[in-house]
């Protein structure tokens, strides 16, 4: 039975799993947090170094070990710290245990040693460290590398994102941190390699132990120990900055016209045909641009799921896309023309289509045989047949790495689509709110790939994984808990995935694509309550109708196509703004991507406005009110400033 006390955790994040307890520690002009045996955000005098550095264990599918760490020991003097700790991971069938030291200097200098030692024979694909370097300062910018046979050579952190390892066989490397200041991070005890993380929505280039060239996974014998060494060294002295001030606290300014609001829409899964058709109502209201369907070629119940989605672009009004997932087991013309067939029988006719093959679900290192599938020229030539005149679409249901990796040919498809999603390499709060950090990476590579004036666009995406490209099915989530490659993530259903999707709305409309679909209407990836077998905390004991992100839709599809003022926060990775401008005026969205209230300056509005929030102080009517937005909000005479709470979101709309 699902706990039914509404929880302040339960209305952040959905889930009263709560996240370990992480403490910042200085050395001097360097800071680090330390998190569960890790440490994130490493920076001199402010400015951040790295990201992170971590010592992972993973199983034989990538899975990653959680570590039990024992007689930890953390000391904070006056010019450096140092943290000792051991950890074990384990199943039922393997285990290893290590011993971790970290050290750091005021002098300039940080060092984390790992001694492992396997309990039994330990297959992996891969146990070590991996270094995380940044994105902001570092993208495109030159890093001196030391391979490991002692060559040296001068590169650069890829601009566009790169879809195979931008660097192999590496002793340490060696970037600018801030005009006058380098970092390099030594790294000892076996090779390690680059790869671009970007391409998976993480915001940074992760540098990990081994190779992806060898062959995994990999058995550690029992008893043999092995250690590895990371060792950063910061040198130099940081240039003066002429006519610097002190920042003067969070701000978001309003400006002129810049583009266009894309097309909103949202999922409708086809498991969840039936779910949605009982939702109708609360879908029309939303007032979706479009609901993004899907028909996979290897289910038997296609001609019912399509009857459901014709049902539901009556009902709703909304414009009707399909996804067609082609079984790749016969020539694309006989599986495009059987599921034709069912479409027909249910008097079914999409408005948009986009076609794609069962093998291209699934993820393969760039280079390496792919199983037999049709061709995108196959698919699209299949599909025009079946449906004469239909706007047609290609690329990937999956996600952009997949994408990077098989390019679409120009001038095939009338549009290119991929999807994005946060939890595949981390799970945390933090490394989930970052991934927005990613996106102008991610749109930029894109149309580096297909052109200018292909037009571009997302599909559903969410915090939860629709689907995992990386295995079998995807990530079991029982305890409502952060997991990653889950399908079912409980902050879906708080405010935090409210703060997200605007983040990611905005992200995108700044990146000037033409349609974005969020999610899925109903279900683990849901915008609107409905009972399931999973248990929603609350939820499930409330007559609660639909989650907060439902909002963010219903608000923001409405501006579907209109002109995009320019919102820049004086902090994205803390404050996401998106702004658009109507016949009946301006209206501004601000979303607090972190778990602390802010308080942030506004300018660039004029006159009376007219303010709603979402926020913990009214969950309650948030999950009940699905016309929440309808009703009066705060009137005040002049927007100066808003205060949001944590994960809080505000719509500023005035005449």
């Amino acid at each position: 039975m699902a706990k039914s006390t509404l929880t302040r955790a339960v209305k952040l994040t959905g889930t009263d799993v709560a996240e370990g307890k992480r403490r910042t520690l200085t050395a001097g002009p360097i800071t680090a947090m330390f998190d569960n045996g890790a440490l994130r955000y490493i920076r001199y005098r402010g400015a951040e170094v790295l990201r992170g550095i971590a010592y992972l264990v993973r199983d034989k599918d990538w899975g990653t070990y959680a570590p039990a760490i024992e007689n930890l020991k953390i000391r904070q003097g006056k010019d450096g710290f140092s943290i000792s700790y051991a950890a074990t991971t384990k199943d039922k069938a393997q285990g290893l245990h290590y011993v971790a030291k970290i050290e750091a200097s005021a002098k300039g200098t940080l060092s984390f040693t790992v001694t492992g030692t396997p309990l039994t024979d330990f297959l992996t694909n891969r146990t070590g460290f991996t270094i995380l370097h940044p994105l902001n300062g570092v993208v495109g910018e030159p890093v001196e590398i030391v391979h490991t046979d002692g060559r040296k050579k001068k590169g650069r952190f890829p601009k566009f994102i790169s879809p195979g390892q931008p660097v192999f066989e590496i002793r340490s490397l060696k970037h600018q941190v801030v005009p006058g200041v380098t970092a390099t991070v030594l790294m000892e005890g076996n090779k390690f390699e680059m790869e671009d993380h970007r391409n998976w929505m993480d915001a940074s280039y992760k540098t990990y132990v081994c190779s992806l060239l060898d062959p995994w996974p990999y058995t550690l014998k029992k008893g043999e120990a092995f250690t590895q060494t990371i060792t950063v060294t910061i040198e130099g002295k940081p240039a003066a900055k002429k006519g610097a001030r002190a920042a003067s606290g969070l701000g978001v300014d309003v400006g002129g016209v810049k583009g266009m609001i894309p097309a909103i829409g949202v999922g409708v899964p086809m498991a969840e045909a039936a779910h949605a058709l009982a939702k109708a109502d609360l879908i029309a209201a939303m007032d979706a641009n479009h609901l993004v369907c899907q028909i996979d070629g290897r289910q038997k119940n296609q001609r019912e799921a399509a009857a459901a989605f014709r049902e539901l672009r009556e009902r709703t009004g909304a414009l009707s896309f399909l996804e067609i997932v082609l079984p790749a087991k016969k020539p694309a013309a006989e599986e495009v023309a059987a599921i034709a067939k069912e479409l027909r029988a249910a008097d079914y006719k999409p408005d948009a289509i986009v076609v794609t093959q069962v093998h291209d679900l699934k993820s393969f290192q760039p280079n390496t045989p792919r199983p037999w599938g049709p061709s995108y020229e196959e698919m699209a030539a299949a599909v025009r047949r079946e449906f004469p005149g239909v706007t047609l679409g290609g690329g990937m249901l999956s996600f952009f790495t997949e994408l990077n990796r098989k390019p679409v040919p120009k001038g095939v498809f009338d549009f290119i689509t991929h999807t994005v999603c946060p939890i595949v390499h981390a799970a945390d709060d933090i490394s989930v709110m970052e991934t927005l950090e990613s996106l102008p990476s991610i749109i930029a590579s894109t149309r580096n790939m297909i052109g200018k004036d292909t037009p571009y666009l997302l599909g559903p995406s969410s915090i939860p994984c629709r689907d995992n490209p990386y295995g079998a099915v995807v990530s079991a989530n029982p305890g409502n808990s952060r997991v990653c490659l889950a399908d079912m993530d409980p902050r879906q259903r708080g405010l935090f995935a409210a703060a997200w999707n605007v983040g990611l709305l905005a992200a995108f409309a700044k990146g000037g694509l033409d349609a974005v679909a969020l999610g899925a209407v109903t279900g683990p990836q849901g915008a609107i309550y409905r009972k399931a077998e999973h248990a929603q905390p609350w939820f499930d004991g409330a007559r609660a109708e639909v989650y907060p992100t439902y909002h963010v839709l219903a608000g923001l599809a409405a501006a579907s196509g209109n002109r995009r003022r320019d919102a820049v926060s004086s902090a994205p990775s803390t404050i996401a703004a998106v702004a658009h401008k109507s016949p009946e005026g301006s209206e501004v969205w601000l979303a607090n991507l972190t778990p602390e209230a802010q308080k942030v300056k506004v300018s660039g509005l004029e006159g009376a406005a007219e303010i709603h929030r979402l926020s913990d102080a009214n969950f309650q009517k948030l999950a009940t009110t699905p016309d929440f937005l309808l009703g009066q909000g705060e009137r005040v005479r002049k927007v100066s400033g808003v205060e949001l709470g944590p994960y809080g979101v505000v719509r500023i709309r005035t005449a």
